[in-house]
């Protein structure tokens, strides 16, 4: 492993795929690794030349955190996803928190003026079909348990308790 060899994999990588500068470090490092279990050598002495690399693609705009949060957002909530998926998944790129809720508060309205969370939980309910989209038979108790199954799923989803029992109660947005 060289140092050219590690700039190679790093262009290839932001090449194909969009990245954060954490997770291109971890890529690299991974690479590294990888290389001194079969090759031999310490993976301390490639540190700091992926450092340098990722440090370098910062700068010249190739690696962008903010960007990066922007359309991962966006693209996560054309999706459907729940405002706490997305910032779970945000998190697992290594993105900074105030990154990640000026991505979700730039995506919290939907081109039509709704509220995402809520078009997302009204989707994923009907998909799931929980709530007034499920199975409304059997008695007082079997419903009750079906209602706090529904709300465990909608919480596991990543929607908030008031979006989710505003979806539970009847679909209605208010």
């Amino acid at each position: 492993m060289t140092k050219q060899r590690l700039e190679n994999i790093a262009k290839f990588h932001v090449e194909r795929f969009a990245t954060t500068a954490t997770h291109l470090k971890r890529v690299l490092l991974r690479r590294v690794e990888r290389a001194v279990r079969s090759h031999g050598g310490e993976t301390g002495e490639f540190v700091a030349s992926i450092d340098e690399i990722v440090a370098r693609f910062e700068r010249s705009g190739v690696v962008d955190d903010a960007r990066y949060a922007a359309g991962r957002a966006a693209a996560l909530r054309r999706l459907g996803k729940s405002p706490g998926k997305i910032r779970a998944l945000l998190v697992a790129k290594g993105v900074a928190r105030a990154l990640i809720d000026a991505a979700l508060n730039a995506t919290a309205i939907t081109e039509t003026g709704t509220d995402a969370a809520w078009e997302a939980a009204i989707a994923y309910a009907q998909r799931r079909r929980l709530g007034p989209f499920g199975d409304r038979q059997g008695d007082a108790e079997a419903r009750r348990k079906k209602a706090a199954k529904d709300l465990g799923a909608l919480a596991r989803a990543g929607f908030s308790y008031e979006i989710a029992k505003r979806v539970l109660s009847g679909g209605s947005k208010d």
